[in-house]
């Protein structure tokens, strides 16, 4: 519940903030969008480091009491609302369904609206398959690799954020 909270206030805030023209700011200065794809990239290989060293550990709740829900509801909302590939989503596909004829507030809420939606029901989805996945993922040996599979896909991802963020300045 706490993750799914944070993934919706993160939503609303990052394509409010888009639409109110953050976005347009961000993808207007080449060196801020460049400082914040590296800040991101470094970010990703830290997780994925972190990650490598848990082996697993932090996905370990034996209760779902042991979970800290602030905790969870606060990473969950900083690494949504922060994304700023998720800002420039916004900005580059949300317009097009604007019309620049009728009044842009009630379409701009009406547009908001359904992604936050969209994407709440969508990261419930997302918690539904973990929770069924849960049986297999408690195992120690079952932690260990998807940690090590994360950890990697989290390096490489950061590591191409990094070394393709010039080429995109």
């Amino acid at each position: 519940k706490a993750t799914v909270a944070g993934v919706v206030l993160g939503d609303l805030v990052a394509m409010t903030a888009a639409m109110l023209g953050a976005g347009a700011v961000l993808l207007a200065s080449a060196q801020l969008f460049l400082a914040l794809r590296v800040a991101g990239g470094l970010y990703l290989v830290w997780l994925g480091i972190r990650t490598w060293r848990t082996r697993g550990q932090q996905w370990t709740v034996r209760d779902a009491g042991d979970a800290n829900p602030r905790r969870v509801f606060g990473e969950s909302f900083a690494v949504t609302a922060t994304n700023p590939k998720s800002i420039a989503f916004f900005v580059a596909f949300v317009p097009q369904f604007v019309d620049p004829a009728a009044p842009w507030l009630p379409q701009t809420a009406l547009l908001i609206l359904t992604f936050v939606v969209l994407g709440g029901l969508n990261a419930l989805a997302y918690g539904w398959l973990a929770g069924r996945a849960r049986g297999v993922l408690a195992r120690p040996t079952a932690q260990r690799r998807v940690a090590q599979g994360s950890s990697a896909v989290l390096v490489a991802g950061g590591a191409a954020v990094i070394a393709t963020a010039g080429a995109h300045a």
